[in-house]
């Protein structure tokens, strides 16, 4: 089988998150630099950040060899009276979406409203028992969802998944077990987020969580976790934001994420999706061109003899080739 690899918009610094965005780098460059560093695909990002006229876009799309995968649309579940106004945003921006689709159709990444409950923020990471939404709360939160992702399939035809997320309501293992029981399988699948995982719970095996959600996964978020600062962020009881601006999604292959046994897993259940690199960056922070490029390379680079890279006639990217169930075998 082989996959594509996308980049986002937040590993250049573009994230949804009020009060932390500064000088945001125009959707332009990052664009031309997702294309030069290897990538294929690309996420929206935050509405008005790409241009939101079907035309444009898909021209500024088209003219890189580019395509839509999905938009993130953050809303405030654990509240009724937010989702209405949440499910206005989605079908919006599931309308553009539709309206640029190419090869496959893209998702709409639903998410909590993170990063705005100041108590979840200041436990991200390190979510003790009981923190969580009461039974009451779980109802109201996946009532919005389920509502969210039918409105958005009768209006468009495009899935949603669920982005579990740290300094939100669905961040630990068994939140987002909980969240798959009381949504609708059939419109609202998971994306699994590999760097989020392993921040969220400190534990580097993502296979085996990977595992318990099995079907539910339709997307994947590639996104690395540096061990050394999350175990500070820990000891030290650091916010989420802390945490991003000390680096602590790291570029791939630097951190404690097995991606060689995630693109195992992935493989032999017959994934033939984009994988989505991300790597969560405040405005500022680095050189995103050139982490980006390090982690296209670092997924060319993985040393199993099953893996080889193809390039595609007017793409500016290569894919990752992997055939059969027994990828990484001596």
């Amino acid at each position: 089988m082989s996959f594509l690899v996308g980049n986002a918009p937040c590993s250049w610094g573009t994230l949804e998150f009020e009060g932390v965005k500064g000088e945001q780098i125009g959707y332009s460059r990052m664009l031309d630099e997702l294309a030069e560093t290897g990538y294929t695909g690309t996420e929206l990002g935050d509405w008005g950040y790409m241009p939101t006229e079907p035309g444009v876009l898909r021209g500024e799309l088209e003219q890189r060899g580019l395509v839509m995968l999905a938009a993130f649309v953050p809303v405030a579940l654990k509240y009724q009276q937010e989702h209405d106004a949440g499910i206005a945003v989605a079908v919006k921006t599931a309308r553009l979406l539709a309206a640029v689709a190419s090869t496959s159709k893209p998702y709409i990444v639903l998410a909590d409203n993170n990063g705005t409950d100041p108590e979840r923020t200041r436990l991200a990471g390190r979510i003790p028992p009981g923190a969580g939404l009461t039974a009451a709360e779980w109802t109201v939160f996946t009532a919005g969802a389920n509502r969210l992702a039918r409105a958005v399939f009768d209006e468009t035809g495009l899935k949603t998944v669920f982005h579990h997320h740290c300094a939100g309501y669905v961040e630990t293992p068994e939140e987002i077990t909980m969240f798959l029981e009381l949504t609708d399988p059939a419109k609202i699948g998971l994306v699994f987020d590999t760097g989020h995982h392993v921040y969220a719970t400190g534990q580097a095996n993502v296979v085996e969580a990977m595992e318990r959600y099995g079907d539910r996964i339709w997307y994947m978020h590639f996104k690395d976790c540096d061990p050394k600062i999350a175990a500070r962020a820990r000891t030290e009881e650091w916010d989420y934001f802390t945490a991003l601006r000390q680096g602590v999604f790291c570029e791939l292959g630097k951190g404690s994420v097995d991606f060689p046994a995630v693109l195992r897993w992935l493989a032999a259940r017959g994934y033939d999706g984009y994988v989505l690199v991300e790597q969560d960056v405040l405005p500022g922070m680095g050189a995103p061109k050139e982490s980006a490029r390090r982690c296209r390379e670092y997924l060319r680079s993985i040393d199993l003899t099953v893996v080889k890279l193809r390039s595609f006639p007017n793409v500016l990217s290569a894919e990752i080739a992997l055939h059969g169930s027994d990828l990484g075998k001596p």
